[in-house]
């Protein structure tokens, strides 16, 4: 009997997921051509209300194309299979039916043996649960996740999907905003980079952009000054930020030097933009996963404020890179990582064994299925590493 395979994505957009798409068409068509591919548009959208299309022989043929481009050309959203209020509220399950029930159902009734899910920690997770529901009644599925973030933070994958572009990508985003340094005196910029728990896309943004820093020609006599082009301050979740000592910093830096960037993790410092807001009697909007909405307290905002009138800023700028980078097609480093992610999920899918594909932190580095209950969210972004002191030393913050 001939197998059939549905591919999801979902979630917020990473440099990967295109390319991973592809790569999971283009490994099926070389070691198990007679395979029936489909996909479910819009992630777990797609399959509540049964929304998919068939990866027929032309798309089977031209599946490299997808390598060239960023986005997902079948759709993502955000669908917490275990938030039946949320789904309700939607229209995608009826008054007297539960997520898990509809989603499983309609796996079952489009025949589906092997689902591969290229998502987070959620998306993976909950893809856990299907399967393991469809066992209870009778029927069995394989699991197989790719693993994409560009937080770079599901535990135990050392190395997410699409996390190494974003880098690349916010930081050449920075190379256009911080040019703006010179639209006024006193110009204070802020970089807003994506990151709610961890710090590592901020990071690695700004490793790029000192590498590329430290390989330009100045012309200081004429204002092309080095420092003027620096980082001044980078910011990340798992640090606090003690706001006053900073703005004194900052105010000397600024003096001499005439302006300021900050490369700010949209993460940094919100426990305490939550709190402050929720002194003031202010609702604190969360998503279906509990989450704050980042986007309506705007941290990046915050801190241009709270900075600026200390340190003397005439002018204050923020510019958020998130979606920039996001949307990006893989890089060649991904690429590579994504086509070897792929071969794996297949290999390890056929063999019907279920787990989310990751070198495993927790087992020496190794490219393995790892265990579904053993992946996790929010992994903090160690910043006692050499690389991140440096940084750190390089703005004057260590």
């Amino acid at each position: 009997m001939t197998q059939r395979v549905a591919i999801l994505t979902a979630g917020g957009h990473a440099p990967c997921l295109s390319s991973a798409l592809g790569a999971l068409i283009e490994t099926y068509d070389r070691v198990a051509p007679d395979v029936e591919i489909i996909a479910y548009r819009h992630g777990y959208h797609g399959v509540l209300t049964g929304n998919h299309v068939v990866v027929d022989d032309d798309v089977r043929r031209g599946a490299a194309v997808l390598h060239r481009f960023g986005g997902s050309p079948i759709g993502n959203s955000r669908i917490k299979l275990t938030n039946d209020e949320d789904c309700r509220k939607r229209g995608l399950i009826g008054p007297d039916e539960t997520a898990l029930q509809v989603a499983a159902a309609r796996l079952a009734a489009d025949g589906v043996d092997i689902l591969h899910t290229i998502g987070g920690d959620d998306t993976n997770t909950a893809a856990a649960d299907l399967a393991a529901f469809l066992e209870e009644q009778g029927s069995h599925l394989t699991v197989v996740g790719l693993p994409k973030t560009i937080d770079n933070d599901i535990v135990p994958v050392a190395q997410s999907m699409g996390a190494q572009t974003a880098a690349v990508e916010a930081s050449r985003f920075a190379q256009h905003v911080i040019s703006e340094h010179g639209s006024n005196p006193r110009m204070l910029i802020v970089h807003e980079v994506m990151g709610r728990a961890s710090g590592w896309l901020t990071a690695a943004a700004a490793r790029d952009y000192l590498a590329w820093h430290a390989q330009q020609e100045w012309l200081p006599g004429i204002g092309l000054d080095p420092r003027r082009w620096a980082i001044h301050a980078i910011y990340v979740p798992e640090i606090a930020v003690d706001v006053a000592a900073e703005a004194a910093r900052l105010q000397a830096v600024m003096d001499e030097v005439g302006c300021l960037n900050i490369f700010l993790a949209e993460g940094a410092g919100i426990s305490d933009i939550v709190a402050e807001l929720e002194r003031t009697g202010k609702e604190v909007e969360r998503d279906a996963f509990g989450h704050v909405k980042i986007d309506t307290i705007n941290p990046g905002k915050w801190f241009a404020k709270r900075f600026a009138k200390e340190v003397g800023a005439e002018k204050q700028m923020v510019q958020k890179s998130g979606y920039f980078s996001r949307s990006a097609a893989a890089n060649d480093t991904d690429l590579t990582l994504i086509r070897e992610m792929a071969e794996s999920a297949v290999d390890h899918a056929l063999r019907g064994e279920p787990g989310l594909i990751g070198h495993d932190e927790e087992r020496g580095g190794e490219l393995r299925a790892i265990e579904f209950d053993r992946v996790a969210g929010h992994k903090p972004f160690d910043t006692s590493q050499q690389w991140f002191q440096d940084l750190l030393a390089a703005t004057g913050q260590a």
